[in-house]
């Protein structure tokens, strides 16, 4: 327990909370986006109107990504694109900052993570990620099929970067989708994101 407790101590400096989300507002379009992916190819939000969206905003350097993605954030993936999600991981990393990637270190580090998601994107220039009001990687949304934004916040219920703890936490994006699925309301539309800072330019 001291252990875990002055980790994040000693990593809260590396974090910032969301107390409002910018711009967007759950129940209101969530804003369009063009960027190109390790793949080579252009992904526009607009794209994939019709299907349930997930956006993951992603650091490889940051020790709460890493905690995720120890397993935790490929089962979720894997899962959501089984079921018909389209699963977009968001790299806003500005160049020379920490976490950033070009193409082939993205398309190694997904193979390295045995990452699931659908497309791997590139937001150098941070415009998306502010658009978003992303402040932490992770930082997490989920876009209904008809292009609404039902979900904005952390990954879990619980802020550490303790591996351990990911058995007690409620996974926030697997109960979203869950509902959306059942065509149910979304339980929890917002919830404080934990991560280390969004290492946007400027």
């Amino acid at each position: 327990m001291f252990f875990r407790t002055a980790l994040f101590s000693a990593l809260a400096g590396m974090t910032l909370g969301a107390s409002a989300f910018a711009s967007v507002e759950v129940g209101q379009p969530a804003p369009d986006f063009s960027l190109t992916g390790a793949d080579g190819k252009t992904h526009s939000l607009a794209d994939y109107r019709g299907q349930i969206v997930v956006l993951e905003w992603n650091n490889p350097d940051c020790p709460f990504v890493k905690k995720h993605y120890g397993g935790n954030m490929q089962k979720q993936q894997a899962q959501a694109v089984a079921s018909g999600v389209v699963w977009l991981t968001i790299n806003s990393g500005a160049p020379g900052k920490q976490g950033h990637l070009t193409a082939e270190s993205a398309r190694a580090y997904m193979a390295d993570t045995s990452a699931k998601q659908s497309a791997y994107l590139f937001d150098p220039d941070g415009k998306t990620g502010h658009a978003y009001g992303a402040r932490t990687t992770p930082h997490m949304f989920v876009v209904d099929a008809d292009g609404k934004l039902r979900y904005a916040g952390g990954i879990d219920s619980v802020a550490s970067a303790d591996k351990d703890d990911i058995a007690d936490a409620t996974q926030f994006v697997p109960l979203a989708l869950s509902e959306l699925a059942a065509g149910k309301p979304v339980s929890t539309t917002r919830s404080e994101p934990y991560g280390c800072s969004v290492k946007y330019g400027g």
